[in-house]
């Protein structure tokens, strides 16, 4: 159990273009459930037990969505980019949905994707489009990069993004969403950047 949880703390963030690469590519080798998934798990930021909850009526409907969170039970609402619905419109028109209330995210053995199996599946992508600027590829890596997104968009309002981050993740405070993001670590190691030997 404890190198599992060390896994998921070391899941790295997939860089924003990588992952919109990722996603066109795969919708042009006709991977359509994996390449809505990555996408959805980069623009919605949620946790995998609620990505794989998501049903085609909850993201063609309407401009956003509402999901209980499985893990806070707390309500959160999504604003769906325009662009992205309708990448979600042509993967739907592409695998021929028979019904909009279905989950997005079925297996070919016509179930809903397990955690593992999508980690598997990412860990699959990662070598078969030989993604090089990320070690650790998981679910997680999804909810990151999102993160990560909204920080580097902010620009000189970073903090202000890390505040309402904290609010969107159910983190605890700014600190654990620092932490999540990688960023900690990064802003400790950018001090010795100061340093100067000439």
């Amino acid at each position: 159990m404890n190198s599992l949880t060390t896994h998921h703390s070391t899941s790295d963030y997939l860089p924003w273009d990588t992952m919109l690469s990722l996603v066109r590519k795969l919708y042009r080798d006709k991977n359509y459930t994996m390449s809505l998934y990555i996408g959805c798990g980069a623009f919605f930021g949620l946790r995998v037990s609620d990505t794989k909850r998501l049903t085609w009526a909850m993201l063609l409907n309407d401009s956003t969505f509402s999901i209980i969170e499985q893990k806070t039970q707390k309500q959160r609402t999504i604003k769906i980019n325009p662009d992205f619905q309708n990448h979600i419109r042509k993967c739907y028109t592409a695998l021929k949905i028979r019904d909009i209330n279905s989950p997005c995210f079925i297996s070919q053995k016509n179930t809903v994707y397990s955690t593992q199996r999508l980690n598997v599946v990412l860990k699959e992508i990662k070598d078969q489009y030989k993604v090089k600027d990320i070690d650790h590829f998981s679910n997680h890596s999804l909810r990151k990069c999102f993160g990560r997104k909204v920080v580097e968009m902010s620009g000189e309002n970073s903090e202000m993004a890390l505040i309402k981050l904290s609010e969107l993740f159910n983190h605890s405070s700014v600190n654990v969403t620092r932490r999540y993001l990688g960023l900690r670590q990064e802003e400790l190691l950018n001090t010795y950047d100061c340093l100067d030997f000439s």
